[in-house]
């Protein structure tokens, strides 16, 4: 193994090793969400006819675990090498921009993919699900942790310290995360706040991901796939750009 495949592989190496921390944590801290959120609201919250208020939370916080994790793994490893004084080593190498980024990039979304998929298998336990569209389900995933893990990777360059990440997640991931439509259809929203909503790319990652379970959505499909894919696109160009010239981590 060479290149790129030594780098994703050390990559995925490094969070499979605390799998504790990196994937059963999160998949804990989503079922304490799902039993919560769906005891107290299950009788109180209709969203789409024939769907239980509980069915309707597990795909939100399955890709809200997934887009959280995909970021940390990127973001976190960045930083840690860069304050570690690590990253000497990787820049010492003959790998190419593209190199590092594929690698950041593909570790993301295993780790992301895993820890959504230990969610779904644990949520499975407690409400049934239905899988109306499985490719979409799995062309969301696989392109919202993509789209975290090379957001991550430009925090991850820009960031020099644990605390500008922590303001990053604090402050742009998580109201973005929370204000996406995880926990409640933006339909149940009034207008200024619905529409505030469409601005956020995050909802049409959990909208377009929760299509493939049921059938039905906020918004089509087709336009959440292209406002993903334009979002992953611009995203991966910068983030693309920023390790081709070095930013921060050169000097």
């Amino acid at each position: 193994m060479t290149g790129w495949r030594t780098l994703l592989y050390k990559e995925v190496l490094r969070f499979w090793k605390v799998g504790f921390q990196t994937v059963a944590a999160p998949v804990l801290t989503a079922m304490l969400y799902l039993l919560i959120f769906g005891h107290v609201l299950e009788d109180h919250v209709k969203v789409y006819d024939s769907v239980r208020y509980t069915a309707f939370l597990v795909p939100g916080l399955v890709m809200m675990s997934v887009l959280q994790n995909a970021f940390a793994n990127s973001s976190s490893s960045l930083i840690q090498s860069k304050i570690m004084g690590n990253l000497v080593f990787l820049l010492l190498t003959p790998l190419s921009h593209w190199s590092w980024f594929v690698a950041y990039v593909g570790s993301s979304v295993v780790r992301g993919l895993v820890v959504g998929a230990g969610v779904l298998l644990a949520a499975i336990w407690f409400t049934p699900l239905s899988f109306a569209a499985p490719l979409w389900i799995i062309i969301f995933a696989v392109l919202g942790a993509a789209l975290m893990g090379a957001l991550g990777l430009v925090a991850g360059l820009w960031a020099e310290k644990f605390d500008q990440l922590a303001a990053f997640q604090n402050f742009v991931i998580m109201p973005m995360t929370f204000l996406s439509g995880v926990f409640y259809s933006i339909h149940s929203l009034p207008a200024f706040w619905q529409n505030a909503s469409h601005l956020n790319p995050f909802f049409y990652m959990i909208d377009g991901f929760r299509y493939g379970f049921f059938g039905v959505s906020d918004t089509s499909p087709w336009l959440s796939l292209g406002i993903v894919g334009g979002a992953l696109a611009s995203v991966s160009v910068l983030a693309i750009h920023l390790l081709r010239t070095g930013y921060k981590i050169r000097s």
